[in-house]
């Protein structure tokens, strides 16, 4: 809306220091910061109670329609006021029932919708058969027609359009309609924006005057510039002029081209104060632009902030409470620790002296088998000669026996290896049926006496090995 707040100043500039002036400049800021934030009543009721609806996009229509607003003229843009205006009333006239529907609604306990909201199948069919706008890639709420209009700037574009081309009387009547539904204010300042809306056109139509009459001031000049070519060229083929009349042909030539070229400066600097005004417009709306994106930016970062706050409120909450928990919990160890301590202490004093018991009773019993030991060895000591002695005898007594025994042995050996140097003839026994060997004979003697000698010794060790 930032051409509207230029547009309003310059026609106030041009109307003087009258109070209408002084009082349009005062509320154009105010309707300039309050255009676009007309609120839509009913919007979320006819959400809820639609149930089919034809949807379109928000974002082409948006395009469209300042699409249009630029490039419709004549009876086209007629037509066009008409069908946005009455869109608009049709709006209009839905917010303000649903929003008399919803009152009702909020004063009935038993009723969801009210008897007269209920008795008028039109408007529910009315409903039913509206067109909503909506974004597919963003989640939001279905806007209807006149949401699209105030967030598109076909309302700018149509009045840069009268400004550009001057309107008529029932475009301007249509006008006005318009900007009654969609500027707040009241019909003085909805007067003083449609006069200067007016002027701005009247100045345009002007402007287009000055064009034109450059234009021809430039055709006389390439007339006047073809002519000096042809003078030229009759210079060199005819000489018919005087120096008198050729001076006052040259004086007027000069004063021609001067008269063109203050008017050729004069429309230069025209053309130059209409770009400045052009770039001080387009500078002032990039500024307000940039003012309200960087608004948007600072509630986005309000409504994150807030988020952010409100969960971490939640998260100290949370906290908290699970602290509690941790608390109690602790609290809990360490009265069971306090106990088991205490139990432990217990278990350390009993262990403690069953290990000083089972210690005296190791030393107890280390010297009980070392008394042992020495009297076992004291014991030792004196059977062990006993033994010897009782051994000795029973050997002595065993040696006498087996001496008989031991020399019959000697002789036998010593006539085995006599037997083995000599040969023995063989005897024959008396009946002539065995053959006698007293090699084989001997052998036999050897083997049964070592017999008695083996059997003799072993019941006499026997005894002392059990022992």
């Amino acid at each position: 809306m930032s051409w509207v707040r230029s547009a309003v100043n310059k026609a106030v500039e041009a109307g003087g220091q009258s109070n209408l002036s002084r009082t349009v400049r005062n509320y154009a800021d105010s309707v300039v910061l309050h255009a676009s934030n007309a609120v839509v009543g009913g919007a979320k009721i006819i959400q809820e109670r639609i149930v089919s609806r034809n949807m379109q996009s928000f974002r082409l229509t948006v395009k469209r329609l300042e699409e249009v607003s630029v490039s419709c003229k004549g009876i086209e843009r007629v037509q066009l006021l008409r069908r946005w205006l009455v869109s608009l009333k049709e709006v209009e006239r839905f917010s303000a029932t649903c929003t008399k529907t919803d009152t009702d609604a909020k004063d009935s306990d038993d009723h969801f919708v009210s008897d007269d909201f209920k008795d008028s199948p039109t408007l529910v069919c009315e409903l039913n058969q509206s067109i909503y706008y909506v974004d597919p890639g963003v989640a939001d709420e279905p806007r209807t027609f006149r949401d699209v209009f105030l967030h598109s700037q076909a309302l700018e574009g149509i009045t840069l359009s009268m400004i550009l081309e001057a309107p008529n009387e029932e475009e301007i009547s249509l006008l006005s309609e318009i900007y009654g539904l969609c500027i707040k204010g009241g019909k003085e300042e909805q007067t003083a924006l449609l006069s200067s809306v007016q002027e701005l056109a009247k100045a345009f139509s002007g402007y287009e005057d000055e064009v034109l009459a450059f234009d021809e001031v430039m055709k006389n000049i390439q007339m006047c510039s073809k002519l000096e070519e042809l003078l030229l060229k009759k210079k060199y083929f005819i000489y018919g002029d005087s120096p008198q009349l050729h001076a006052e042909k040259v004086d007027k030539l000069k004063i021609l081209s001067e008269s063109l070229a203050n008017s050729t400066t004069k429309a230069e600097s025209r053309i130059l104060e209409h770009r400045s005004q052009k770039e001080e417009a387009l500078h002032f709306r990039v500024t307000k632009s940039s003012e309200v994106s960087q608004i948007e930016k600072v509630n986005m970062l309000l409504t994150s902030a807030r988020t952010r706050l409100r969960n971490a409120k939640e998260e100290k909450e949370q906290f908290d409470d699970a602290s509690n928990d941790i608390i109690v919990h602790l609290k809990t160890k360490d009265d069971e620790m306090q106990r088991a301590i205490a139990s432990y202490t217990s278990e350390a004093n009993v262990v403690n002296r069953w290990i000083n018991f089972l210690e005296h009773t190791w030393v107890f019993q280390t010297s009980l088998k070392k008394k042992n030991e020495e009297q076992v060895n004291a014991e030792l000591e004196r059977y062990g000669d006993y033994f010897v002695n009782l051994v000795v005898n029973l050997l002595s007594s065993y040696k006498e026996k087996l001496g008989s025994s031991v020399t019959q042995i000697k002789t036998l050996v010593e006539n085995l290896s006599t037997s083995q140097r000599l040969e023995i003839p063989v005897e024959v026994d008396n009946d002539g049926s065995r053959v006698v060997n007293p090699r084989k004979k001997l052998e036999d003697e050897y083997l049964e006496i070592e017999s008695k000698v083996f059997i003799y010794l072993y019941n006499v060790l026997s005894p002392s090995m059990r022992l």
